[in-house]
Formats: C-alpha cells, sequence, structure tokens
C-alpha cells in the first residue's frame, strides 16, 4: 500500500507542476529525484540509473528521431513544402464538407503546438455559404486535426509509447489505427453529417502540388511497409530533401540548429532517467504484487492512469511519460493489446482535457459554446474507448488461444 501511496504523490506532484506550466523535462527531473528519496535511493544507484537511461540505445535512438522529426518540420514549413499540399488538395476537393474537414487533418499532418489556430481560419473560409454552427466549426477544426497523434510516426507521444515499452513503433500504429478512424468517424457524424453539400471549383492536381506529398508518404512507407527505424527514414527523406531543394548552406545549418531542441533532450532523458529508477527501486514490482493480491483488475487501472494524467495536463508526451513506466509493471498488461489501450485512455483525456491549447483556441476562434464542443467530444472519445475495449478483448482472447 505504501508503494500506491508513493507513487500516487509523485503522479500528483507531476500534473499539479505542469498545470503551474512548469517545464516537462524539469517536472520529470524532480519527479525522478523525489522518488529515489522516497525508496531511499543510494547516491550511487540513483547515478546508476541516471547513467543507464542516458545512455541507453532506446534513449539515445529517441533523442535522434525526435530532433529529425523537428528538422523535417522545420523544411517543410519554411520550403512552402505544406503549403502546397493544402492549396493542391484544395483545388481538388469539389465538396466544401470534405474541404472543411481536410484543412485542419492537412496541417495536423506536422505536429505543432496550438495549429488548430491556423486552421482554423481556413475552416471558416470553406464553410462559407455553408449552413453551419460556430460548435460545430470548431468541432470539426480540432476533430480533424487529431487523428495523427494516434499512428503518425511524426508525433513525439506515439514514438516515446513505442519507445518505453520496447514495442515495435509500426506495431503500436497498427494497434491504434481503429481510433484514428473512429475519431474521423466521429468528426463526420457529428460534424458534418446533415451539413448541406456546396460544390467548389475543380482544378487539375499540379506537378508541384504532386511533388509535395512524396516527402511524408515516403517516411510512411519506409516505417510501415519496410519497417525501418523512424531516424533512417526521416534521414533519408532530408538528405533527399536537401538534395532537391538545394538551400543555402546558411539555410540549411539553420534549419539543423533549430530542429535540435535542450527541452527535448531534457524531456528524454528525464523520462527514461523516472523510467529507469522505478526500475530500480521495486516500486513497478511492488504495485504489481499489491493489485495481483487485493484482486484489483489490470483494465480498470489501464485507464484511470493515462486518463487522468491526459486530461488534467492535455499533453500526450506527458501522459506517456508518466504512466506507462508503471503501467509497464502490472500482471497482464505486457501485450500490445493492454499497452494501446491505454495509449487510446490518456490521449482521450488529452481530447477532453479544458487546458488542451487546441481546443482553448479553437473555441476563442469560432467563439463558439464550450458545452456545444463538448457533447460532441464525448461522443468521439465513447466512440474511441468502445473500440478500445473491443480490440483489448480481442488480443487477451487470442493470447488466451
Amino acid at each position: 500500500m505504501s508503494d500506491i501511496l508513493k507513487i500516487t504523490a509523485v503522479l500528483v506532484l507531476i500534473v499539479f507542476l505542469l498545470k503551474r506550466k512548469w517545464n516537462l523535462g524539469l517536472v520529470m527531473a524532480l519527479s525522478s529525484v523525489i522518488l529515489a528519496l522516497l525508496y531511499l535511493l543510494a547516491p550511487v544507484d540513483f547515478i546508476k540509473a541516471f547513467y543507464t537511461a542516458s545512455t541507453d540505445k532506446t534513449t539515445l535512438g529517441l533523442i535522434l528521431a525526435l530532433t529529425l522529426i523537428r528538422i523535417f518540420e522545420n523544411v517543410m514549413r519554411k520550403n512552402g513544402i505544406m503549403q502546397q499540399m493544402m492549396d493542391s488538395f484544395r483545388g481538388m476537393v469539389m465538396d466544401r464538407r470534405i474541404l472543411m474537414a481536410s484543412m485542419p487533418a492537412l496541417i495536423g499532418l506536422l505536429p505543432s503546438m496550438g495549429g488548430a489556430l491556423f486552421s482554423a481560419p481556413m475552416v471558416e473560409e470553406a464553410a462559407k455559404g455553408v449552413k453551419i454552427s460556430p460548435e460545430k466549426k470548431a468541432f470539426v477544426n480540432y476533430m480533424f486535426r487529431h487523428p495523427w497523434e494516434f499512428v503518425l510516426p511524426l508525433y513525439p507521444g506515439v514514438v516515446l509509447a513505442a519507445a518505453v515499452t520496447s514495442y515495435s513503433l509500426r506495431d503500436l500504429m497498427l494497434a491504434n489505427l481503429p481510433y484514428a478512424l473512429c475519431l474521423l468517424i466521429g468528426g463526420y457524424i457529428w460534424g458534418l453529417r446533415g451539413v448541406g453539400m456546396q460544390k467548389e471549383g475543380f482544378r487539375k492536381l499540379s506537378r508541384s502540388g504532386l511533388m509535395s506529398f512524396i516527402p511524408i508518404t515516403v517516411i510512411l512507407v519506409m516505417v510501415m511497409v519496410f519497417h525501418l527505424h523512424l531516424s533512417i527514414s526521416l534521414g533519408a527523406v532530408l538528405i533527399g530533401l536537401f538534395a532537391v531543394l538545394r538551400p543555402p548552406l546558411k539555410n540549411m545549418l539553420q534549419s539543423l540548429k533549430e530542429g535540435f531542441s535542450w527541452d527535448i533532450l531534457a524531456i528524454i532523458i528525464s523520462v527514461m532517467t523516472f523510467k529507469a529508477i522505478l526500475n530500480f527501486s521495486g516500486a513497478v514490482t511492488n504495485i504489481s504484487a499489491f493489485f495481483a493480491k487485493e484482486g484489483i483488475p489490470t483494465l480498470p487501472v489501464l485507464f484511470i492512469l493515462p486518463f487522468i494524467s491526459g486530461l488534467l495536463t492535455g499533453l500526450t508526451f506527458a501522459f506517456v511519460g508518466s504512466t506507462f513506466p508503471i503501467i509497464l509493471g502490472l500482471e497482464n498488461a505486457n501485450h500490445i493489446g493492454a499497452i494501446s489501450f491505454a495509449f487510446a485512455s490518456g490521449y482521450v483525456g488529452v481530447l477532453l482535457s479544458p487546458v488542451h491549447l487546441c481546443l482553448v483556441l479553437t473555441r476563442e476562434y469560432f467563439k463558439a459554446a464550450m458545452n456545444g464542443i463538448y457533447e460532441k467530444i464525448i461522443k468521439v472519445t465513447i466512440l474511441i474507448i468502445s473500440a478500445a475495449l473491443l480490440e483489448y478483448f480481442l488480443v487477451v482472447r487470442w493470447l488466451a488461444r
């Protein structure tokens, strides 16, 4: 029981500090120190845990992958490739409803804080002449931006989850795919269904427009089809982009410089250190034994821990980093169905979080009533959790055969 109280105290501290806008890397580092103190870990063991976490090939690979993601986003944005994608798609789409959904979806391909504010004016423009409430416009902008975080390797949350749990990124992306589809289906049912169709003019896709889709497509093919590591895939595509674009050396070095982030470095090392200290202290083993002894089912824990963390922080990185190291030690949670269910639970919390920046900015832009948006979001989250439960039980049943 004491282990539960210690871990709960640390998790409460993490959530409290994140709500106070503390840096995630600093929060996780401080939490690691406090955890070590609570378990009376010797300084030499703390240093050993820190060294093991910092030099582990998984940690180093994660730092490289997330740095390359930032460089890739920088190159795509600064060279107008993302804008070309949006302009090309706008020309191809004849139905305004599809156009409304595609703008936030396309912008969502590249992770950026508060990116929903970028797509909101485009949704507003696409909705001209269409009878649709501010709440529905806000919901469409919010929902269609967010399916990618389940399945796109450019998002750090799913990359971190794969690294922490030691499952392949490809397997986790495939396991999460039904939730992304649920989000899209829910976005259509409660956002676009019943909205009258307004036709747009059609323009033939230009060669430059077609080429703009190639970088992201190649990354997905390399990861999903050829099972290549994300770092290799990103590195190859970046080399190709530099070869085609031929930017001045100054611009290239600037993109590389802006891609590296001390914050990202601190977050990854502190999260992996937190995981290592949980293992060194025996906390995970003790908690798992406690749950087994008391007969506490694994499934509610898989839901509650990440959901609350996601709800209170509004950050995927936060719920993965703070709860997945604990989840790994739970009995009957060492399979992809459990990990995927926990990811869905945490992300549902993120979608519902009142501090989620995309939700706050979207509501403000469209001047929409929050209860009208929440009414629709809740329906989508129920759909996602239903799919996650079904997948979880199917995996458990398959493993029991």
